[in-house]
């Protein structure tokens, strides 16, 4: 009999043993649950944005990673140098307005561009010529695994003529480079190594 209720005491034990156990288990994955929904929340929380509507009321807005969008800001870092760069009228004001604009974006390797074309009087020719130069950029192929990001422009110009339009193949490369964000450069980049690999005539159309 004496044996029989060690037994039953022994097996007692176990059983609040292994109840201890499952129940401290339980616990932790409570308190784990519990501080990862915490943590959910609270970085939920940390994206919200409250601002407010004409001092009258709250408006709420959502936040979000600046990296993710850095590829965007990229491109359009670049569509906008070369639309700057690249789109001239006859007048040399807006000239020199939109090259310096432009010179914002990008290292003195474009200004040498600038500089031997303005030697060469192709600025002078544009304005004395009533041309104008539009650009269309076709795409942008940007590498942003690798830092210093590569880019690649792929564009067409249009020389409009009194007499006819030529319609010229652009291929540019540079890097890219991240920057401090101004007025004069939102995106926070700067072009870098800049270099025009194709610059030629695919057809010329009389008017």
């Amino acid at each position: 009999m004496e044996f029989k209720s060690l037994k039953n005491i022994e097996t007692s034990f176990k059983q609040i043993r292994l109840f201890g156990i499952v129940f401290l288990v339980v616990c932790a994955g409570i308190t784990g649950y519990s501080v990862y929904s915490s943590y959910r929340f609270a970085e939920a929380q940390r994206r919200r944005i409250y601002v407010m509507d004409g001092g009258k009321s709250l408006m709420l807005a959502l936040s979000q990673d600046m990296s993710q969008n850095r590829p965007v800001e990229g491109r359009e870092h670049v569509k906008r140098f070369h639309e700057l760069f690249f789109t001239l009228a006859p007048d040399k004001s807006a000239i020199e307005s939109n090259i310096t604009r432009a010179l914002f974006l990008v290292d003195k390797s474009a200004f040498k561009y600038y500089q031997d074309m303005s030697e060469k009087g192709y600025y002078n020719r544009i304005v004395s010529g009533n041309i104008n130069q539009i650009i269309q950029v076709d795409s942008i192929a940007c590498n942003f695994d690798v830092y210093p990001y590569k880019a690649v422009t792929y564009a067409r110009q249009m020389i409009i003529r009194q007499s006819n339009v030529t319609e010229r193949s652009l291929v540019t490369r540079c890097d890219l480079i991240n920057s401090v964000r101004s007025d004069n450069n939102p995106h926070g980049f700067i072009m870098e190594k800049f270099e025009i690999v194709e610059n030629r005539d695919i057809r010329v159309m009389e008017r």
